[in-house]
């Protein structure tokens, strides 16, 4: 191995470690365990460690999938360059749709009555409390 690919290789690992580290930021900003957010993108949580180590690198097609599935702003992940989020709002929404499909149709029927007490008591002014 010539002497002038070393910084290369070496630059390249530190690519691939600060990535690995965005990948344990976003997981952390996410509240999710490995195991979580392995599931969501329908890898082994085996694999997002082994990607979070640097042991393996990150394909486009699986950022591709990480940033559609979360809203996750592709030029942060690959870069850390910008936001984390193209829009964390949706991805907030897209979580309480999830779990409000998971509920037996009489407990979504509550949380609808819940929200809708939820945004009376948020008209109330400040003051008024």
């Amino acid at each position: 191995m010539p002497c002038n690919s070393i910084p290369a290789l070496v630059f390249l690992n530190i690519m691939d470690k600060a990535l690995g580290e965005r990948l344990i930021e976003l997981r952390t900003a996410l509240d999710l365990t490995q195991g979580e957010f392995a599931q969501k993108i329908r890898v082994s949580a085996s694999y997002i460690t082994s990607l979070e180590r640097s042991y393996r690198k990150l394909n486009p097609r699986l950022i591709k999938l990480i940033s559609d599935t979360f809203g996750v702003n592709e030029n942060w992940l690959k870069t850390g360059k910008g936001k984390m989020f193209t829009n964390p709002k949706d991805v907030c929404l897209d979580e309480v749709i999830d779990l409000y499909k998971q509920l037996h149709p009489k407990l979504q029927k509550l949380v609808i009555k819940q929200l809708k007490v939820l945004l009376e008591m948020n008209k109330i002014p400040e003051g008024d409390e």
